[in-house]
Order: structure tokens, then sequence, then C-alpha cells
């Protein structure tokens, strides 16, 4: 595939260049500089005639990777961008937001930088925008069967596609005022910006694809009255239930959950609201959590004027490269700086978080964390005798999420959900039957990519069993121990 000696020749991996700190800082606007196309037909030159393409295990959707490398390498555009959403509903977002498990995989990186293969991605999806190739896909006929998806994240957004290209009636019922889910609402403007899914969701809705905002299934219609009304019902309700830190102090008011946090900035930058209850000017933040939620927590700090941010991670420092437990190709966890972390910020690990203090008017103005301490039996916790305070008048949970919200629908169907997200069988459905399950509703908290893979892969599951057969795309059978290709 694509330049046979590209590898050889052009053995930099040459990244997506960003805007300067000083200015993007400013605002919410995506904080990356489109990328040249002659650099990134240059970067997919180094895509290997490697035989195996490892990169198609590393991705839930089974992206033909080397195919639209290929294609972009030769300049033909127009095909690359059939190839890639010939199994990506949404590589507009997958460009910009996925942590790219693909490019763990890819052979080259055995002993080199591997292929950029998530840039690549990116380009081929903006020139779909850029020439206006976002065609609505309309089905020849109806095949008379309707089909509710309950929220309109990743995973119900390639769910309701798929579906409605197959023929269904698609209604899409989401809580909020507008569709998206936790790419409009969970991720900040500077990550994705929201015209794209905008735009995304103007050729679903030209496709038949119904939404409905504004409507909370089991409160407004209880699942039970949504299933007798239509022939099968997709829960892509997402795992909004975050973890919390249940230790003295908790009660004290400027610590907040990270969601409580950045969802009213989305809505402020949508223009529904004017002001936020949460404002980290002038104030000295601290963050609980080093993951991709904490890091959209410290841009959005940084961008409202916080005197100071720190950043606690409870565990280890990850390394700079990949440790030898964790060979290629599978995905290691290593130290990564993002864009919010090259924004400022002290980051700190293998920080316990021991109790909150708070002032005379009952407002947290410090945490006090020890050094986490990891012991023989494989548990971890504070080590006695490290305890300091580090000042702050507001803390941001960013701590991770422990589920979906089952409670209704477990009480008016006969799902079951005893751990927290609802049981699933191998094709997706639930104990209820005609009633399916995809993306962090039955998964728990994940990549996007799985989200979309799973949605396209339940939508094949309802079609299966509502007709006897299918059609459409099912990259992933539902696991937690990797990938299954069908």
């Amino acid at each position: 595939m694509a330049d046979p000696r590209g590898f050889l020749t052009h053995r930099e991996r040459q990244e997506r260049p960003y805007r300067p700190v000083p200015v993007r800082i400013l605002d919410f606007k995506d904080v990356h500089l489109r990328q040249d196309e002659a650099v990134v037909s240059t970067q997919a030159s180094r895509c290997m005639d490697c035989g195996v393409p490892f990169c198609h295990a590393g991705c839930p959707l089974g992206n033909l990777i080397p195919e639209w490398n290929d294609l972009v390498y030769r300049g033909d555009w127009d095909r690359a961008v059939h190839r890639l959403h010939a199994t990506n509903t949404l590589p507009e977002v997958t460009g910009r937001i996925c942590p790219a498990p693909c490019e763990a995989s890819c052979v080259l990186g055995i002993n080199q930088q591997p292929v950029t293969i998530k840039q690549v991605e990116l380009a081929v999806a903006d020139h779909a925008f850029d020439v206006d190739m976002l065609t609505p896909v309309v089905p020849a006929r109806k095949n008379g069967r309707t089909v509710a998806v309950v929220g309109s994240g990743p995973a119900g957004l390639a769910a309701a596609q798929q579906l409605t290209r197959a023929g269904y009636t698609v209604v899409v019922y989401e809580k909020e005022n507008r569709p998206g889910g936790l790419l409009r609402y969970g991720i900040p403007d500077f990550k994705l910006e929201k015209d794209l899914i905008d735009r995304r969701l103007e050729q679903l809705r030209a496709e038949g694809t119904r939404f409905r905002t504004g409507v909370e299934i089991g409160e407004d219609i209880t699942w039970d009255e949504l299933r007798r009304r239509f022939d099968a019902v997709v829960v892509a309700t997402g795992a909004p239930v975050a973890r919390d830190l249940p230790i003295p102090g908790r009660g004290l008011d400027g610590i907040h959950l990270a969601m409580d946090y950045l969802v009213p900035v989305n809505r402020q930058q949508a223009g529904d609201v004017e002001e936020v209850p949460v404002d980290a000017r002038g104030r000295h933040v601290v963050i609980l959590g080093g993951g991709d939620t904490g890091a959209d927590c410290l841009g959005t700090a940084h961008r409202q004027g916080a005197a100071s941010v720190t950043t606690l991670a409870i565990g280890r420092r990850p390394p700079e490269e990949r440790p030898a437990h964790q060979p290629w190709p599978t995905v290691p966890t290593l130290f990564e700086v993002s864009s919010a972390h090259a924004e400022g910020g002290e980051r700190t690990f293998l920080a316990s978080t021991v109790r909150f203090l708070g002032d005379e008017n009952g407002r947290v103005r410090a945490l006090v964390v020890a050094e986490t301490e990891y012991l023989p039996d494989g548990t971890r916790g504070p080590k006695a005798g490290t305890e300091r305070e580090i000042p702050a008048d507001l803390v941001l949970l960013a701590l991770g999420f422990t589920g979906a919200e089952t409670g209704q629908l477990t009480e008016q169907t006969r799902a079951e959900a005893p751990r927290g997200l609802p049981t699933r069988d191998a094709t997706y459905m639930t104990a209820e039957p005609g009633v399916f399950v995809c993306g962090d509703a039955g998964r728990g908290a994940s990549l996007v990519v799985w989200a979309i893979a799973e949605g396209r892969a339940t939508a094949a599951a309802v079609d299966a069993w509502l007709t006897g057969q299918t059609r459409l795309d099912a990259p992933v059978a539902p696991t937690d121990r990797g990938i299954v290709l069908q």
C-alpha cells in the first residue's frame, strides 16, 4: 500500500500543528491548525505493505486503514472518503478525539514511529466536509418497521443512521434540547467544535432519521410504553453516573463533579445560557483525576482565567515509552501531554486526597493529600506521615464514571442491571425482548470509537432480530476482553 519505500524515505511523524498557547486560551475554538494536504499525503505514504495490517484489529470499527492511506498518497481523496465512511459513521469525530488504538497496533510502530493514522483519517473527513460529500443515503423504500433510539451520542447516532439506511423508520429521543449527547455537552469546543455535529445531523435528518429532543424516557414516556410503540428499542444513553469521593469535607461549597462544571460551559458556548454556575476565574483550582475529563476541566479553567490549576493523579506517572509488559500490538499506558497540559498548570502523581478543609463560610479552602503507597496485596492508599495541604477554592472531581442510569429501565421493563449496566447477550439484547443496549450504556465508559462500533453492530443485531438476516456492517461483538471481528 502507498509508497513501498515511504516508511524508509520519511521516517519521522509530522504531527498536526497547534495554534499558539497565548492565542488559543483566549477562546474555545479548535486548538489545532489545519494540516496541509501535501504533508498528510507524505505521512500516508509511510503506510507499509505489511501483509497483515494489525491496525485493523487495533480499531474496533475495523477501518480500512491501508486502503485510504494508499488513496490519500495517490491524491484520490474522494475515493478515500468513501472507503472511510464504509466502516465509520463519524470520522470527523474520531479523527479529533479518538486516542487512536490503531496507531499502537501499526506494524511500523515495532521499531519506528507509527503512521499518523488518526491525522490522515481527519484530513479525509475534513475533505468530505469541504467538497460537500456528506450526501444523504436515502433508502429506496421503507420496510414498515419502527425503531426507537434512546440517546443521541455517538452510539445512538451510529445505530440510527444504519437502521434508517436499511429502511426502518427511526426516531431518536434525546432528553437535552439539542442532539449530540456526550459529543455536544461533555466535550469542550476546543477539542470538538459543535458545527461538526450539526453538519452530520443534517445528513441524518435528510436520510429520514427523526429527532425528538427534550424528551426523557422513563419520565415523559415510560420504557414499557416506548417498547409497545416501536418494534425495537435501542438504549444508547451512555454511562453518565460519575464516581464521587466520599471523604471528610465533601459537602463543602466549591467541590463539584466534572460534568457539573463542563456541561454548563458548553451550553454557554452554544448561546443557551449567559452565565455558568461554576466559574474558575481568579480561583485556585485543583482537579482530581488525570484522564481525559480532567484535561477537559484543565483547558476550560485556563480559558476562564483561573489563578492556578493543579491536577492530582492517585497513580504513578506513566512511562514515556512502551513498557516491556505492554508489548506491541497492545495499547500501552504512556505519559501523555494533551493540548490542555501544554497550556499550563501543575501535574502531580502519587497523590491521594485524604480530606477537604473549609473556611468559616463553609467553602473549601484546601485539600489534605498524602503520597500514594502501593501495598503488597495490590491495594493502594495514603502513606502515613506524608500529608500536606494544597490551597484550593475550587475542586473538580474527574474520577471517571461508574455506570448507566438504569433505575427506571429495570423498573419498567424486564431488563436487569446487577452491576450498574444493563445485562445483554451476544446480540446486545437485554432480558426484555426487543430492547437492545449499546455503547457506554452497555460496556461502561469507554472510547468514542467503541461507541460507534457498538452502535453499528447493534443496528445489525436489530435488523437480524426483526427480519431474520442482515446486510448491515457488524464490526464487533460485546466483549470486555478485546476486539472480536465478525
